[in-house]
C-alpha cells in the first residue's frame, strides 16, 4: 500500500518536471508568480494623487475610451489608455468591468511607467495606482 500511494504522489511532480525540461529544451520560459496582494485604501492622500485626478479628468472629458492606444494630450504630448483592466486578483469589487489609463503624459510611443488609474465602469469609481497595481487607492 504504501509504494502504490508513494506513487500515486510522485508522478505529478515527474510529469511537471518532466514538462519543465521539454520546455526549456525549445526555448520556453515557464515562470510561477505568486498571486498578488494588493492593498486597496479608502481615499488617496498620497503624493501623485492631485496628478491622478488631473489624468481622470482628461480621460473622462475623452469618454473613457474603451481601446488600447495612445490618444493626443494637451501641450501636445500623448497618454496611453490601457484598455480593460481585468481585476485578475480581485483587488476591486469583483462583477465590475474596469478600464485603465496612464496617469502621466508623454511623448507618443514612449516607455510606460507604473502609475495607472482604473475606471469601474459600473459604479464611476475611478482608483488611482502608483506602483502598477500593488497599491489601489480611491480617487
Amino acid at each position: 500500500m504504501r509504494t502504490l500511494q508513494r506513487t500515486r504522489l510522485a508522478w505529478p511532480r515527474r510529469l511537471a518536471v518532466t514538462l519543465m525540461a521539454m520546455a526549456s529544451m525549445v526555448g520556453v520560459s515557464v515562470v510561477a508568480t505568486p498571486a498578488a496582494d494588493a492593498t486597496v485604501y479608502s481615499s488617496c492622500n498620497i503624493s501623485r494623487c492631485s496628478n491622478a485626478r488631473s489624468a481622470n479628468t482628461t480621460w473622462q472629458s475623452k469618454g473613457y475610451p474603451g481601446s488600447r492606444g495612445w490618444y493626443d494630450w494637451p501641450n501636445g504630448q500623448c497618454n496611453f489608455a490601457g484598455g480593460t483592466y481585468r481585476n485578475l486578483e480581485g483587488e476591486l469589487p469583483s462583477g465590475h468591468s474596469f478600464r485603465e489609463f496612464d496617469v502621466f503624459p508623454r511623448s507618443c510611443g514612449a516607455a510606460r511607467d507604473a502609475y495607472r488609474i482604473i475606471v469601474d465602469l459600473n459604479t464611476g469609481v475611478v482608483w488611482f495606482s502608483p506602483n502598477h497595481y500593488v497599491d489601489f487607492y480611491r480617487l
